[in-house]
């Protein structure tokens, strides 16, 4: 199974990213694939850019991607309590190539933050908003105090229910 993974940050110490790989290596036999945010660095969205750019290559890639993938994982990192601009950019960028962002694809969206909230309201919003976008959610899961339950020495959750939640939906797929 080809597993298309990522952090919705452009933080190159993401603690998203090193949970949305977590997640991807519970799949059993992937092929991972982690992509960067950060790398898909664009002009902020507007119409009038659009008009003046068309599409920018890296939507083309974030879009060809998720068309790859046979499954995405997404970790949501919260900024005053939504996207970050940097993910929020590249979907906007990739909604007008096809507004069926995940192309139908089975997607297990995760979300963490240092605090107790585990970043549980961009997560809400990722996860309501995105059938609209085609994707087929699986799971929404949020871990809160991320430091209090990730391991760094050995990458890997330490939160047994987290672990279950997650492990639960992936004998969905």
């Amino acid at each position: 199974m080809k597993v298309l993974a990522f952090g919705a940050s452009n933080n190159k110490q993401s603690i998203n990213q090193q949970l949305a790989q977590y997640a991807a290596k519970q799949v059993p036999n992937a092929d991972i694939t982690m992509l960067d945010i950060d790398s898909l660095e664009m002009p902020i969205f507007s119409d009038e850019r659009e008009k003046q750019l068309g599409q920018p290559e890296q939507a083309q890639a974030f879009y060809k991607a998720i068309g790859e993938a046979d499954l995405v994982i997404i970790s949501f990192a919260e900024h005053n309590g939504s996207y970050t601009a940097a993910y929020k950019n590249v979907f906007d960028w990739t909604s007008r190539i096809n507004m069926q962002v995940f192309q139908n694809k089975p997607v297990i969206m995760l979300a963490t933050s240092p605090g107790p909230g585990g970043a549980s309201s961009v997560l809400a919003a990722a996860s309501g908003s995105a059938p609209y976008f085609a994707a087929d959610v699986k799971g929404s899961i949020s871990l809160p105090s991320f430091f209090d339950n990730f391991d760094m020495a050995e990458q890997k959750v330490t939160n047994e229910e987290f672990n279950s939640q997650l492990l639960n939906v992936i004998e969905t797929l």
